[in-house]
């Protein structure tokens, strides 16, 4: 990819060792044995999910001669329960979940008893033996440097400001890491939230809770740290509605963020490649489908060995580099009412 991400502290030291009803796709390996086996959680949260890190896995971990069986709970911890019993009654010899509300830490610990180790993906697990994922307090800082910034353009006072936060579904580990890194740099410049109701990851509760927080504040606001595209979306529908245009923060890169980000709706979203994270959790899992025992320089509170991916602040000048990783098309983003906005700022197809 074209000036990607880079991989944080990512040093997987390979040691040997001596131990040894969603969608799904059951993927043949090679000439080598071992399987490994992916649990994904919705496809209604992110696209990246089906879209972006369901091929990326397979093509990485079959590549390497393995079989891999990546199911998706489609939201349902009761299914995602269902699906990890049948793939460890099929046989798994390395297990990548991301989790979904907890559900995935009665799989995890099932799997550890019967010696198979666990990668949390994306989203952390207290207790798994490995966790990859993006550097989620940078994603936060990146954020409230969005919003701050937002304020400041605008010629408001951070510390005057009328700020709503809506944040991400409290079950995900990945939500408080994102608050974390928001709060510390937006508190910072002197903000305190105006309303804070309780966040999920879903665009429609987004635009209910913000709309009655506007409500509240006497229609009010000089900016919302949304957690991400999808909840940045909910806002902007209200936002729109009340002919107010405010700094919007959003991570995900996804279509609709990065027309948002074009149109001013959203100051910025923060990217995440999917390439780079699921190369990073591809290597680990092929490392230990290998029977070596990798290491990690860094770790999170609980001592769980973490690979921590770095992320990009993307305005609408850094759509581009979206576009030329081929994490979104011209064509998605550039249509109806955007293509002016693309036009204003250069975007042209990847080549």
């Amino acid at each position: 990819m074209a000036a990607t991400a880079s991989v944080a502290v990512l040093a997987l030291t390979a040691c040997s060792s001596d131990d040894g009803e969603g969608e799904s796709t059951a993927a043949p390996g090679g000439d080598a044995e071992g399987r490994a086996c992916v649990i994904l959680p919705d496809a209604a949260s992110s696209p990246r999910w089906e879209n972006g890190d369901r091929p990326a896995l397979e093509a990485a971990i079959t590549g390497a001669g393995f079989e891999v069986d990546i199911q998706n709970a489609e939201g349902d911890t009761g299914q995602y329960a269902t699906i990890a019993e049948q793939q460890m009654t099929q046989g798994c010899d390395v297990m990548m979940l991301v989790d979904l509300q907890g559900a995935a830490v009665s799989v995890m610990e099932n799997a550890q008893a019967e010696g198979i180790p666990v990668i949390a993906y994306d989203r952390p697990i207290a207790g798994a033996d490995y966790y990859v994922s993006f550097d989620n307090v940078r994603v936060g800082e990146l954020e409230g440097e969005a919003v701050v910034s937002g304020l400041e353009a605008n010629g408001v006072d951070p510390a005057e400001a009328v700020v709503v936060y809506i944040g991400g579904d409290p079950a995900d580990g990945n939500a408080a890491m994102f608050y974390e890194g928001a709060t510390s740099v937006m508190e910072a410049a002197g903000i305190t939230p105006a309303a804070e109701p309780p966040g999920l990851w879903d665009g429609e509760h987004s635009a209910t809770v913000f709309e009655q927080a506007l409500t509240d504040l006497g229609g009010e606001v000089d900016a919302v740290w949304a957690a991400n595209d999808t909840n940045a979306a909910g806002v902007i529908t209200i936002l729109d509605k009340n002919g107010l245009t405010v700094p919007v923060s959003g991570q995900d890169a996804s279509v609709a963020g990065l027309q948002n980000v074009l149109l001013g709706k959203q100051t910025a979203t923060v990217y995440k490649p999917f390439q780079v994270e699921a190369e990073a959790a591809s290597e680990l899992a092929i490392a230990l489908l290998n029977g070596e025992s990798p290491e990690a320089d860094m770790a999170l509170e609980d001592g769980t060995p973490f690979i921590a991916v770095d992320p990009i602040l993307v305005g609408p000048n850094e759509v581009q580099q979206v576009i030329d990783d081929g994490n979104a098309s011209y064509e998605e983003i550039c249509s109806g009412d955007v293509a002016a906005a693309c036009d204003e700022v250069g975007l042209t197809a990847a080549e």
